[in-house]
C-alpha cells in the first residue's frame, strides 16, 4: 500500500515540475514581450504629445470653434473602441477592463468596436451591437491600422452617425500594478482658456488644420493605448505566470515531505515485520 502511494506522489511531483518549467518560461517569454511594448510606448509619445499641443494651441486662439469635433451636441449613440487581449493566462487583465466597459454602456445606445479576441468574444456572448464582425488580434494591429479606425470613426462622427467615442483600455503604472482606464476621445474636451496661444501661422487655415489633424490626433491616442494595453498584459501575464510557479515550487516541496514521509512509513513497516518475523 505504501509503495503505491509513494509512486503516485513521485508521479505528482513529475507533473509539478513540468507544470513549473511551463510557466517559468512563459514568464520569461511576458517579460521579453513587455520590454518591447513598453519602448513601442515611449517611442510612439513625443508624435501624440506635438498633435495634443497643436490641438490646444488652436482651440484657445479660437478660430477652430466652428470644427464639428469641438461641438457638444446631445449625446444619442456612443461607440466604445475596446482593447482587450488575445490569450488567457494573465490573472484579471481582461475580465476587470471587459467588465468595465460593459457596465459603463448599459443602458446607452452603444456600439463597440472590439480589439482583441476576447473582447470580441465576450461582446459577442452578450449579443452587443459590434462596428466590425472581423476579429482583431491586438497583437497583429499595427499603427496603420489605428489610423485607418480613427479615420473611420471620425467620418461617422462628423456624418452624425455617433455622438461620443470613448477607448477602453488598461493603463501601465508598473509591473505590479494595471489599471483599466476610459478616456473620452470625441467630442475634445474644453481646453484652459488660461493657456497663451503661440504666434503659430496655419496654413491655409486653423480649422482646415484642426479637421486634417484630429484624426492623426484619435490614431495616435488608439495608438498609444494599444501600447500601453500590450504592455499591461505581458506584465500580468508575467505576475500570473511568476505566481504559478512559486504554487508549483510549494506544492513540489510539500509534495517531497509526504514522499519522505511515506518512503520512512513504509521502511518502518518493513523493519517491525522483519523483527516480528524473527522473534
Amino acid at each position: 500500500m505504501a509503495t503505491v502511494s509513494t509512486k503516485e506522489i513521485k508521479n505528482r511531483i513529475r507533473s509539478m515540475e513540468s507544470t513549473k518549467q511551463i510557466t517559468r518560461a512563459m514568464e520569461m517569454v511576458a517579460a521579453s514581450k513587455l520590454r518591447h511594448a513598453q519602448t513601442k510606448a515611449s517611442d510612439a509619445r513625443p508624435y501624440f504629445e506635438i498633435l495634443l499641443d497643436t490641438i490646444e494651441d488652436i482651440v484657445c486662439s479660437g478660430q477652430g470653434a466652428q470644427s464639428p469635433y469641438l461641438t457638444q451636441r446631445p449625446i444619442k449613440r456612443t461607440a466604445y473602441v475596446v482593447i482587450a487581449g488575445d490569450r488567457g493566462l494573465a490573472g484579471g487583465y481582461n475580465s476587470n477592463l471587459l467588465k468595465m466597459a460593459f457596465s459603463a454602456m448599459e443602458e446607452k445606445d452603444a456600439v463597440v468596436l472590439p480589439i482583441g479576441k476576447k473582447a470580441v468574444e465576450f461582446f459577442k456572448t452578450r449579443q452587443v451591437s459590434l462596428l466590425t464582425q472581423t476579429p482583431q488580434n491586438a497583437a497583429e494591429v499595427s499603427v496603420g491600422d489605428c489610423f485607418s479606425i480613427a479615420k473611420q470613426l471620425c467620418k461617422a462622427y462628423c456624418r452624425g452617425e455617433l455622438d461620443e467615442i470613448v477607448v477602453v483600455y488598461t493603463r501601465f503604472v508598473s509591473v505590479l500594478s494595471q489599471v483599466p482606464e476610459m478616456l473620452r476621445l470625441l467630442p475634445l474636451a474644453e481646453q484652459d482658456n488660461k493657456k497663451i496661444p503661440s504666434e503659430m501661422i496655419y496654413e491655409p487655415n486653423c480649422e482646415e488644420v484642426l479637421e486634417t489633424i484630429i484624426p492623426e490626433y484619435l490614431g495616435g491616442v488608439l495608438y498609444g493605448a494599444l501600447c500601453e494595453s500590450r504592455a499591461s498584459e505581458q506584465a500580468a501575464r508575467r505576475t500570473a505566470m511568476n505566481a504559478a510557479t512559486q504554487n508549483a515550487e510549494e506544492m513540489i516541496a510539500d509534495l517531497s515531505l509526504k514522499f519522505n514521509q511515506a518512503r520512512q512509513a513504509a521502511i518502518t513497516q518493513e523493519i517491525t515485520e522483519i523483527v516480528a518475523g524473527s522473534q
